[in-house]
């Protein structure tokens, strides 16, 4: 009782301060509870959704693809053309979008059946990393491009706070359990939190009796800048990209991340695209003899949900309670890079404020595929196997 009266406390004084960034009322919960009724009122820019209708499904500004105009020594880790985002290596559509801050949106992996999701294909970097009980999430970052409608999104965790240090980003979650949340509230970010409430623009969509929580990535940077929020261009040096492919990989053209026997996944490279395709465990394989697959498309876009990059990071998660893991994401650690169908042996690197860079083996700039780029995220005693060119990652913490 003495903890929901301070939680209580707390956000009264902090609301006071920051204009009511997060909600009145923040549920000491490891998720937001779902509304009653169906769907309540959309914001404007998604009014045209009902307990009925899909949300609108656009085509996006295409993004920028690399042409043999790219600068032969690439671009980064540092002095970035300003129609450059230092988060693709790309130049933008729009380059009034690079005058903000990044945008991070917790997207839900579990159940399956919230699954095509809303707008990954139009994320510049993806994280999944393990949550509890075999499951993973998205912290999906949104710069370059916007997207009309991102979710379901769901609570947030530890890990979080570091990435939203890290690229100085406004976060988008769905409440979270009491101590992950003292730290995002105590946290020098805490006005740039966004949960559900009246006064923000995360909204209700029920299609079919699912009561999703969706975000237009648009209207949450306007409703920072709108409470008066610093919101301009932030400094997110760190990586370098280049057209080139590495001289010294290794092939890899398929993929296997194996988070659990509830959550594992495929990458396949495509050559014509030379992305890697993202396939979702479609059944549970608790004996690792009957995995089961299928595509991941982008339900906002209909495209399949393909990076240019996968990179593996073996990160130290620290048990902080029963199924609530610590993913201490600071300083550096091995990692395994794959572009243009080859793997390379890196090292990652992180200090509090910085975003993720990589390096090769002898201390040089990695340098990434211009492009999006899918962080996978596993445990210190995480396993490796390579056969030929398939590569498979077991997920596990010692």
């Amino acid at each position: 009782m003495k903890r929901i009266f301070y939680v209580f406390g707390f956000l009264v004084m902090f609301l006071a301060a920051c204009g009511q960034a997060v909600p009145a009322t923040v549920p000491a919960t490891a998720e937001a509870p779902a509304a009653t009724g169906t769907s309540q009122a959309l914001t404007a820019t998604s009014e045209a959704l009902t307990a009925t209708s899909q949300p609108p499904t656009v085509t996006p500004t295409p993004q920028p693809s690399p042409t043999p105009l790219y600068p032969s020594a690439g671009y980064g880790p540092s002095n970035f053309p300003s129609n450059v985002d230092p988060l693709t290596g790309l130049q933008v559509a729009d380059p009034a979008l690079l005058d903000r801050r990044p945008l991070l949106v917790k997207v839900s992996n579990l159940p399956r059946d919230v699954r095509p999701q809303w707008g990954l294909s139009l994320a510049d970097i993806v994280f999944e990393y393990y949550t509890e009980e075999g499951s993973t999430r998205f912290a999906a970052l949104f710069y370059g491009n916007n997207a009309d409608t991102v979710g379901p999104i769901r609570s947030g965790r530890f890990i979080d706070a570091d990435l939203v240090r890290g690229y100085k980003a406004v976060f988008a979650f769905g409440s979270a359990y009491v101590a992950e949340m003292d730290r995002f509230l105590s946290s020098e970010f805490a006005d740039r939190l966004v949960i559900e409430s009246p006064n923000t623009p995360l909204t209700r969509y029920d299609p079919n009796g699912y009561d999703y929580l969706i975000v237009n990535t648009a209207s949450l940077s306007a409703y920072i800048t709108n409470q008066g929020i610093e919101n301009g261009r932030q400094n997110l040096d760190g990586m370098s990209f280049n057209l080139t492919p590495p001289t010294a990989g290794q092939p890899a053209t398929q993929l296997f991340v194996r988070y659990s026997g509830s959550i594992y996944n495929r990458w396949d490279y495509s050559a014509a695209t030379g992305k890697y395709l993202r396939f979702s465990e479609t059944a549970d394989d608790f004996n690792n003899n009957a995995e089961q697959y299928a595509q991941l498309t982008d339900r906002l876009t209909n495209q399949p949900v393909a990076f240019d990059n996968i990179v593996v990071l073996y990160v130290t998660h620290e048990l902080y309670a029963p199924n609530i893991y610590d993913i201490l994401f600071s300083g550096s650690g091995d990692g395994y890079a794959f572009r243009d169908g080859q793997a390379v042996q890196v090292t990652w690197h992180r200090n509090d404020t910085d975003v993720v860079s990589l390096t090769n083996l002898d201390g040089t700039p990695f340098s990434f595929k211009p492009g999006t780029t899918c962080f996978e995220v596993v445990g210190l005693g995480s396993t490796v196997q390579q056969t030929g060119s398939t590569w498979r990652f077991t997920h596990l913490m010692p």
